[in-house]
């Protein structure tokens, strides 16, 4: 489990720097749907679940997935997309969703985890990640 979390929590900087570039002045929007949607989405997967209905956790894990992979987290949306298979085999197979606790509640912790990067990263009154090195770059330069 603690490896899928890990893995979950990952976020593609690089895709992320991608769609803050294109989505310009809409990021900010973008970026506070990701949070109230993906906020609600979690709450809602945790209530189907609660009431063993496979049917409710679809819509809101497909949700999650979709935005989560236009902010680069990759991972995130892997274990969404998981969640919403499994959703979508229990209704196939008439089982109760009661095997997928594990990964729901993993995938709380996963979204926690990635909306604080997010914030982290965005906010500049939080420190940021560090910038790539220039190794070599001025190399010629020194010494």
């Amino acid at each position: 489990m603690a490896q899928t979390l890990e893995m979950a929590r990952e976020i593609d900087w690089a895709r992320f720097d991608q769609a803050r570039g294109a989505l310009g002045s809409n990021f900010p929007r973008i970026l506070s749907y990701f949070r109230e949607d993906g906020c609600k989405s979690v709450t809602a997967i945790e209530d189907a679940l609660r009431a063993h209905d496979p049917i409710r956790i679809i819509g809101p894990a497909d949700l999650l997935k979709s935005e989560a992979v236009e902010l680069g987290a990759l991972g995130l949306a892997q274990l969404a997309e998981a969640i919403e298979y499994d959703a979508r085999d229990c209704l196939e197979l008439h089982m109760s969703p009661d095997t997928m606790l594990e990964s729901v509640v993993e995938l709380r912790a996963a979204f926690e985890a990635v909306a604080e990067q997010l914030d982290r990263e965005t906010n500049p009154l939080l420190v940021r990640r560090p910038a790539p090195p220039f190794a070599g770059q001025f190399g010629a330069l020194t010494g």
